[in-house]
């Protein structure tokens, strides 16, 4: 039992990358995560971890070990997770990451959850760029578009459609377009990216095609800012359904050729685990698909 315990621990120390780390995920002190590191070390005859002051790097041994230790901890956590799967009630805390813009959806999509299980706390991490979520500890991502490849589980919430909008006062200012290309001249607002430039295609009424190529005169990696700039009168902007619904209710914005499909874009949820969810988890991804599915501009998953 002794080895197996040193192998887990040397797993923990690969896959929080230090000591200390591994240390606090695991409740020991990082000498003893360290002195346990050193007797597998010693017990096999071979150096495991290159160490400094600022990383670890493993050896050539050490890569082959810890792929059969990754393994075996998957093994246990799955087991610990399926025994406990059928009787679990979402408990203990639930660490959620989600864009600046879709943060305002995640109150009133959980609020009943977690009313009605009090051992459930949640933490939530509002950030627009991409979370390690094994990193940052999160049970659940929310993000949007493709999804890559990776080890993550992913599922869809639904989609919603894009959205050419402009503000009142900009359209006083130059005028309703007669198609896409008629707004090439002007200067944009945009999600900032590599290279600046944004690809938006339009499908029109009799099935013709349009794609732009555009150069934001102001751009931001915020969505959110995006739609506050549109609204003051500095361009048009493309924008989700889903977050410009109030704002177009409420006139502050203006659907641009509503005739012409701007496509869609997915919503996905992502979790560290593929099976055996835990129920906070599971909960939590079923309450987000339930909200969604009544949010004007949300299609729900076909």
């Amino acid at each position: 039992m002794d080895d197996l315990r040193r192998l887990a621990v040397f797993a923990a120390v690969v896959r929080h990358r230090s000591m200390s780390a591994a240390g606090r995920a695991l409740g020991m002190s990082p000498s003893a995560v360290s002195q346990q590191v050193r007797l597998l070390e010693k017990d096999g005859g071979v150096t495991l971890l290159h160490r400094s002051t600022r990383k670890l790097r493993l050896t050539d041994a050490g890569e082959r070990l810890h792929v059969a230790c990754a393994a075996m901890v998957a093994q246990a956590e799955l087991a610990r997770a399926e025994l406990h799967s059928a009787r679990e009630a979402p408990s203990g805390e639930l660490r959620i990451a989600a864009t600046v813009g879709f943060a305002r959806h995640i109150a009133p999509a959980l609020g009943e959850l977690l009313a009605s299980h009090p051992a459930l706390s949640l933490q939530l991490l509002v950030d627009d760029s991409p979370v390690d979520l094994i990193e940052a500890r999160v049970d659940l991502a929310v993000r949007f578009g493709k999804v890559p490849d990776m080890p993550w589980a992913a599922r869809r919430l639904g989609s919603f459609d894009w959205c050419l909008c402009a503000s009142p006062q900009w359209l006083a200012q130059h005028g309703e377009p007669a198609s896409p290309e008629a707004l090439l001249g002007h200067a944009w607002v945009g999600f900032a990216r590599t290279g600046g430039v944004l690809m938006p295609s339009f499908r029109g009424p009799a099935g013709q095609l349009q794609t732009l190529r555009i150069q934001p005169r102001i751009g931001s990696n915020n969505q959110l800012s995006i739609q506050q700039m549109c609204e003051a009168g500095l361009g048009p902007a493309m924008l989700g359904m889903v977050d410009v619904h109030e704002a177009l209710e409420a006139g502050r914005l203006r659907h641009l050729l509503p005739e012409w499909q701007a496509g869609s874009l997915d919503v996905w949820a992502l979790t560290p685990q593929r099976d055996a969810q835990p129920a906070k988890v599971r909960h939590a991804i079923a309450a987000l698909g339930r909200y969604l599915a009544g949010v004007p501009g949300m299609r729900p998953p076909g």
